[in-house]
């Protein structure tokens, strides 16, 4: 037997065999020596690139969800970065294969990228590897990896966005990396799927292809690699262990979400599209705490029209029915960019125009967006939420706008409901202003990812300060509970819908403070909700 470590992203046990994820070895094509000959064939390559990720976009979709094939729209409109395809043109000019071309340009701009402090910067670094890879492959001929039939454990140097997407997820028990972190687009996908996994971990290739059977333990981030009985025994006791919490969870379904103390908390969830409200009311939500409005913004080439966002939000309100749905209007910029906004490029884009900074200026943007949501209001029970504030006044000039909207509307016969108004909080600058901002708000609703990394001045995207990103540190709870109290003086309720929203250490001590509402991803509500109910708060 032999045994080792990783960073474990999801708790659980896997055992079955390994399968190793090589890159395929390419083989360069001839060059022409005729730039205008490499020139057509890296055009070619680009729109067979092109279709590929677009057939991908919409297999991602169907199976992950919106938010999961974002991943894939971020590269379709990288295949249309002039930076990168004027790069190619010249290396061919100078004399290299329309493939070379292709991969080098890719690696210099992903390079600069990764050496960027920004965190939108930092992440597309992984986005141009991949997207200039596979436009390298297709000038090679690659057509791929072969995987085996039957259930796996996956065991890869790293996996790129677009890869992970197209693993055949029903079929893999595990992930083991040797590279990534805990916000990688593997990890991320390890957590959607609910299976045990391991990044950062020491396991050789040679070690996993040896072996006829390997285990991961993601409660304790150890692989076995051919356990011996006494291992085998104890994994297999906790993966029966694991598997009887996960059926108990079901006692939970249809129950109301209420402590031992007679406290009702509502346990809803983070969507970013009509797919993942079905997904929400299938994990019995209680509604939807957290509509990523911006979903529906990028992978084109143009802003969504007034009736594609209405479509989109009555799709919502139609699926969720009676039950509360918040929906967080556009919050564009810092780590999601579109192009076709013409927004000019930041140092420092998490600090520069975003969320509501953006609507505010560009009312040509914000304006349909208020339509549909009052438009879709008639089908259901629907909040809004702004991003981004900082400020009484930038409170009140969106509301005001709002008033605008809905009496136009009413003016045009357009029927609309009251739509209550709140401010997601995420600045320091808006817990600090808590009761001054809650005077002017229906609700709150806490991004704890941002208020963190803003609250500690910590890049949440650098591995490299992990030790310093800490969400449990007494400067942010207190920011925390500030803000709670501030809601509860002043007879509105208060919500979580960060990342934190779900997390065990910390949901007892949010329904202390005075939080009423957990926002989290749809396959965390049962868990969640047992945890409420067992609570003597």
């Amino acid at each position: 037997m032999k045994k080792g470590i990783g960073l474990p992203v999801f708790s659980g046990v896997a055992i079955g065999p390994a399968v190793v994820y090589r890159k395929a070895q390419r083989t360069l094509p001839v060059p022409s020596g005729d730039p205008a000959v490499e020139k057509a064939k890296f055009e070619a390559a680009v729109e067979t690139a092109r279709e590929q990720l677009t057939a991908l976009f919409e297999k991602a979709k169907v199976e992950i969800g919106e938010e999961q094939a974002a991943i894939v729209e971020v590269q379709l409109m990288m295949l249309d970065d002039l930076d990168y395809l004027d790069g190619v043109n010249l290396a061919i000019d100078n004399g290299s294969a329309a493939a070379i071309a292709a991969l080098d340009t890719g690696e210099e701009i992903a390079e600069v990228f990764a050496a960027m402090d920004d965190e939108y910067m930092n992440a597309r670094s992984a986005d141009i590897r991949d997207m200039s890879h596979r436009i390298y492959d297709i000038l090679c001929g690659n057509t791929g990896f072969t995987l085996p039939e039957g259930s796996f454990l996956l065991v890869a140097e790293d996996l790129a966005p677009s890869e992970t997407i197209q693993l055949p997820r029903e079929r893999i028990l595990a992930f083991v990396t040797r590279q990534g972190s805990s916000s990688s687009h593997t990890a991320i996908l390890a957590r959607t799927l609910n299976i045990p996994s391991l990044v950062q971990s020491d396991i050789s290739f040679d070690d996993a292809e040896d072996c006829k059977i390997l285990a991961v333990d993601g409660f304790t981030g150890t692989w076995y690699a051919d356990p011996d009985e006494e291992t085998m025994d104890m994994l297999l006791a906790k993966q029966k262990e694991a598997q009887a919490a996960r059926n108990a969870l079901e006692a939970y379904r249809g129950k109301e979400s209420i402590t031992r103390s007679g406290k009702k908390i509502l346990l809803v969830a983070n969507i970013g599209c009509p797919e993942d409200a079905e997904a929400a009311v299938k994990a019995d939500a209680e509604g939807v705490g957290l509509m990523r409005s911006e979903f529906l913004y990028l992978g084109r080439d143009t802003l969504p029209s007034e009736e594609e966002l209405f479509e989109a939000y009555r799709k919502v309100a139609e699926i969720m029915g009676d039950r509360p749905v918040v929906i967080r209007t556009l919050d564009i910029g810092a780590d999601k960019q579109v192009d076709y906004m013409g927004l000019e490029k930041e140092e420092n884009p998490a600090l520069g125009l975003r969320g509501l900074r953006i609507c505010l200026t560009r009312e040509e943007i914000f304006r349909p967006q208020l339509r549909a949501i009052y438009r879709a209001s008639a089908y259901g029970n629907l909040n809004m939420m702004f991003p981004m504030v900082a400020s009484v006044w930038e409170l009140k000039a969106a509301k005001a706008l709002c008033s605008k909207v809905r009496a136009e509307l009413e003016e045009e016969g357009i029927a609309t409901k009251d739509v209550p108004i709140g401010v997601m909080v995420e600045t320091p600058a808006a817990a600090v202003l808590a009761h001054e901002l809650a005077k002017e708000s229906a609700f709150f609703s806490v991004g704890t990812n941002d208020l963190t990394q803003y609250t500690l001045a910590v890049d949440r995207q650098n591995a490299k300060l992990g030790e310093f990103y800490d969400p449990y540190h007494p400067a942010l709870l207190a920011l925390l509970a500030h803000i709670a109290k501030a809601a509860n003086d002043n007879g509105i309720w208060a919500g979580i819908c960060g990342e934190l929203g779900a997390d065990p250490k910390l949901q007892e001590k949010f329904i202390e403070m005075g939080y009423t509402e957990l926002s989290m991803a749809a396959g965390r509500i049962l868990e969640s909700r047992k945890l409420v109910c067992e609570s003597e708060v």
